[in-house]
């Protein structure tokens, strides 16, 4: 495809197809992303052939992107040859404006004009036949109907009418030639530019090792395409090879560089146990890794399928874009028509001048940069987010990240550490302290809480868990009660953890423990409650608090530079909690947030952090949410831009707009920037593209371009809209030294 009409074109040959719901074409990346209902079997070859008769060839992805593998030079080959039989035609106009007026014979002009005419734009007269027979227009249209005008008319006058002895006709086929010569060259140039846009998705592709060592059955290794691995399979992976696929650490200890999957810098040490993700790069150890998910499932291929669908889906002004190109090339035909019946009829210029000026508006008109000014954007923005850790789900996630002015952050393991240790555990008067902790890890022994790990691992620290074989009372009817705590039968013994509001609800007697609440929360820790009753009791009986846990958290390095950088953006942070306000307010202090400022929700159960985010929507705010939990996915679909900490669950990341690869908080704030840069682009690229357009038509029209100036100026203007977009690449997130990247 070559221009936004072509856009257009497909997408209607497309959407006619029986089944399909909906269709969008993207022009940089040349690729159709169809919705449709029924059997993608029997759909695809409609499919192709629908492409097929609108005039154009159907390509499967990979053949596509193989395609661009070509080095900077591939393709040029055509356009050297139009340049090299061109130049003798457009070199003498160059001495023009010093007194030389010598141009080649006519008969030398035709020899060197026709071939490019009709070879090297060949492809401009198939694509022009197919939009006639689809009653539409594109590019291609405009510049055969202009360039074969030209051509034409150099005939005719060259053939068609006498003159003088020694006086020679003044020919345009420099204008035919050189127009056809500089579209393609542009063309050309588009492609390389194009090929730099999709470098992203070509080094995610270039992740993955072709082979992987398989230990097999008897213990021996034996080598076998990465397609054919399987979840279960062992592998050897040898120092400096890239992890074929995801999978746990069975045998050894390494250092791995994840940095072109998560942006992460360092080497990340791997023990026994550990995740691998396939395409990272082993360090020094030869380990032994049992494979979790490999092909389609491996976090790679959703990492490419991720940026793929970023790039292929329209960003909502996109739309607006194709709605104008639709209408575009008949409206420019329009115009050619009235310039030059304008100039020939009431401007008394004769035909042939009137010819050309109408050749000039119809090759300045072309929509090219119109189709190009916004893909092109977001492809490299969404590429060099990638790059750093940052993938955006689709266009619309991009266009409205940088309209956010409010980011609400989930507190455990977003901002915090999420490793939770045990402080104290202060128990009743009367109370032993091993045995209520002895009591609370025989219950959190059932549980993967992180507030359970705590009680585990300080139990376990103390040498009070695991116990004595046969002396541990038997755990049954464990139950989580969210947002409240965790209850069981332990022995003989109904047990309770929890917060101090779920033990009020159950009647529980909190007043020995109040002050002592009160002290711990205004240090900043988190308050739960250990409480029990006989297995027996009557019903309606209470429990009774026989000890009080404090839990504290760490900040994660470089939360509060980050939210301190949203601040500074302007952009307002607010933390949304579980915990006890005294607690909440005391982290959020530690962060750099202002609970005075609205900018801490506390007390706020699960299933309300949606209701939360929507009441932050409330005053008309644009607002972000951040979160890495299940329990968060409600909160991101409700935010009007979600950002899933990829450290976190897969039911996060699929609610979320954007997935931030690694558990920095410094990818928030770097998202929002290079959204903020994409979109600015956008405006640019549009801008531009429509100015050459809106100028350019009128000083065509007014006689003041020649046919080879419209028609470099529209190669200019492609080139420079693609050039204005790749300046995208240069950018790196403030946390990396970047400074972003010029406007």
């Amino acid at each position: 495809m070559t221009c936004a009409s072509c856009v257009a074109r497909v997408e209607k040959a497309l959407q006619k197809v029986p089944g399909v719901d909906s269709a969008a074409v993207n022009l940089a990346t040349e690729s159709a992303r169809v919705h449709f209902v029924g059997d993608a079997g029997e759909l695809g070859p409609l499919l192709r052939r629908a492409v097929r008769d609108a005039g154009y060839e159907p390509r499967a992805a990979e053949a596509a992107l193989a395609e661009r593998e070509g080095g900077p030079w591939a393709g040029f080959l055509p356009v050297g040859i139009g340049l090299l039989l061109s130049a003798p035609l457009v070199l003498p106009m160059l001495g023009m404006p010093f007194g030389w007026h010598w141009m080649p014979p006519p008969w030398v002009q035709f020899l060197l004009a026709t071939p490019v005419q009709f070879w090297l734009g060949a492809r401009f007269y198939r694509a022009a036949w197919h939009a006639l027979k689809a009653r539409s227009g594109n590019m291609e249209l405009l510049v055969s109907i202009g360039t074969t005008a030209a051509w034409l008319l150099s005939m005719w006058l060259w053939l068609g009418k006498s003159h003088p002895p020694g006086h020679e006709p003044h020919l345009y086929f420099e204008g035919a030639a050189v127009v056809i010569t500089l579209v393609r060259l542009g063309k050309w140039l588009e492609e390389r530019a194009k090929r730099q846009t999709t470098a992203a998705i070509r080094a995610l592709h270039a992740l993955r090792p072709e082979v992987a060592h398989l230990i097999d059955w008897d213990g021996s290794e034996k080598d076998i395409p990465v397609d054919e691995l399987r979840a279960g399979d062992r592998l050897v992976v040898r120092p400096g090879e890239r992890v074929p696929a995801d999978g746990r650490l069975a045998e050894g200890a390494t250092q791995v560089d994840e940095s072109m999957l998560t942006g992460e810098p360092l080497p990340v040490a791997k023990a026994v146990g550990d995740a691998l993700t396939g395409g990272s790069i082993n360090g020094e150890g030869r380990v032994v890794l049992r494979v979790t998910a490999a092909g389609a499932e491996s976090v790679l291929a959703h990492i490419i399928r991720l940026v793929q669908d970023a790039q292929a889906v329209k960003a909502p002004v996109q739309r607006l874009v194709d709605q104008v190109a639709a209408v575009f090339v008949p409206v420019v035909l329009l115009i050619a028509l009235a310039t030059l019946l304008g100039w020939w009829l009431l401007g008394g210029t004769g035909l042939e001048v009137a010819i050309m000026r109408a050749v000039a508006v119809l090759v300045i008109a072309c929509p090219c940069a119109l189709g190009l000014a916004t893909p092109t954007a977001i492809m490299a923005g969404t590429g060099v987010a990638a790059k750093f850790g940052i993938l955006i789900k689709d266009a619309e996630a991009l266009e409205i990240a940088h309209r956010v002015r409010t980011v609400a952050f989930d507190k455990t393991g977003t901002l915090t550490v999420g490793q939770p240790r045990l402080l104290a555990l202060l128990p009743a008067p009367g109370v032993d302290e091993a045995a209520a902790l002895r009591l609370a890890a025989g219950l959190q022994s059932g549980s993967e809480h992180p507030l359970a790990r705590a009680v585990l691992a300080q139990a376990g620290a103390r040498g009070l868990w695991p116990p004595a074989e046969g002396t541990a009372a038997e755990l049954a009817e464990l139950r989580a009660v969210p947002g409240r705590g965790t209850e069981g039968r332990v022995g003989e013994q109904r047990v309770r953890i929890g917060s101090a509001r779920w033990m009020a609800e159950l009647g529980v007697d909190l007043q020995v423990f109040e002050a002592l609440a009160q002290a711990q929360q205004a240090q900043g820790a988190t308050v739960s409650i250990l409480a029990t009753q006989p297995a027996e009791a009557p019903e309606g009986t209470p429990p009774r608090a026989v000890a009080l846990l404090a839990f504290g958290d760490e900040p994660k390095p470089g939360a509060a530079a980050a939210l301190a950088e949203l601040h500074a953006r302007g952009i307002r942070a607010v933390m949304i909690s579980g915990d006890n306000r005294g607690a909440a307010e005391a982290m959020a202090r530690r962060l750099g947030l202002k609970p005075e400022d609205g900018e801490v929700l506390a007390e706020v159960l699960p299933g309300d952090k949606a209701q939360a985010v929507r009441q932050l929507r409330a005053g008309g705010a644009v607002v972000g949410m951040v979160g890495d939990g299940v329990n968060d996915a409600p909160a991101l679909a409700a935010a009007d831009v979600g950002m899933a900490m990829g450290s976190g669950t897969d039911v996060a990341m699929h609610a979320a707009g954007i997935t931030l690869m690694r558990g920095d908080v410094g990818l928030v704030p770097a998202a929002l920037d290079i959204s903020q840069r994409t979109v600015a682009k956008i405006r640019q690229n549009l801008f531009w593209a429509f100015f050459y357009n809106a100028a350019g038509i009128p000083l065509a029209a007014l006689g003041y371009l020649s046919p080879v100036l419209a028609g470099a100026a529209m190669a200019l203007s492609s080139v420079s809209v693609m050039s204005n977009a790749l300046l995208l690449r240069r950018w790196r997130p403030a946390s990396q030294g970047g400074v972003g990247t010029p406007g």
